[in-house]
């Protein structure tokens, strides 16, 4: 069965490249050593897993995408790549020593099993560095002015904050740092609300196509529809004060650092 991006993997890395900042701050809270032992659990096309494995750090790369994983093996041998999923992963009981989940949430199907499957393969002390939107978070983004339908539908599929502090309390981790990342002007990886501050990058099918709520859970009349109000906006000068008041004070996105206990 093709997964969601097993569809629009192909054109995928047009458009989503390892951010700098994004991958320095997942270095940091990481803190890996070329002892241990890492797995990027959602690893899509492996644009962090390959830099962050550059580094010299051993890394296995995981996603239910095929597609996806055939291009993550073009750019680097070193990274043991797999097919597979957060709900079942096919690796020993604590057998890694940390694990990145980045942007990948809002596809598992079950949270629960899933994060009690990363604590099972995590070894006593294993780090758990989490990048994702909140629901509260998506629900505030600019793009609900024009996309009101896709970006509920994009909320529907994450957790709050309050589910993930949870998520991660009732099984065996605990939180030790939660950091807000507010997206910048110069992102480099083309996700979601890449186009906060570029606002023209939504006219481009291409970065559409990279993004899942564009790609699999937008209707082409919203979308069609959307473009031409943020069209009209942008003529009027109206996007300089949506974008100036887009500001959340809990930021756009959330990176998590969780220990296994």
């Amino acid at each position: 069965m093709l997964t969601k991006y097993d569809k629009i993997g192909i054109d995928y890395d047009l458009s989503r490249k390892a951010d700098p900042y994004l991958l320095s701050r997942m270095y940091e809270l990481f803190q890996p050593t070329s002892e241990g032992i890492y797995l990027d659990l959602g690893c899509g096309t492996g644009n962090y897993t390959t830099e962050l494995a550059k580094n010299g750090i051993r890394f296995i790369g995981i996603d239910p995408s095929l597609e996806m994983l055939e291009q993550a093996r073009e750019k680097i041998n070193a990274v043991d790549w797999r097919q597979g999923n957060a709900e079942d992963i096919d690796l020993e009981s604590e057998s890694m020593d940390g694990v990145l989940i980045s942007l990948t949430i809002h596809h598992w199907s079950d949270w629960d099993k899933g994060f009690s499957e990363v604590n099972r393969i995590l070894k006593k002390g294993g780090r758990v560095v989490i990048f994702s939107p909140t629901l509260e978070q998506t629900r505030n983004y600019w793009l609900a002015k024009y996309f009101p339908d896709m970006i509920e539908n994009s909320a529907i599929q994450l957790p709050t904050f309050q589910q993930l502090e949870d998520l991660l309390s009732n099984n065996g981790f605990k939180l030790l740092k939660k950091e807000p990342y507010a997206v910048k002007p110069d992102l480099k990886d083309l996700f979601l609300y890449s186009g906060k501050y570029n606002p023209e990058l939504y006219f481009n099918r291409k970065v559409r196509n990279g993004i899942s709520s564009f790609a699999a859970l937008a209707d082409p009349r919203e979308v069609e529809s959307g473009l031409t109000k943020l069209r009209n906006d942008i003529k009027t000068g109206k996007m300089q004060e949506i974008i100036a008041n887009a500001e959340q004070p809990e930021g756009d996105y959330l990176f998590l650092l969780a220990e296994k206990h």
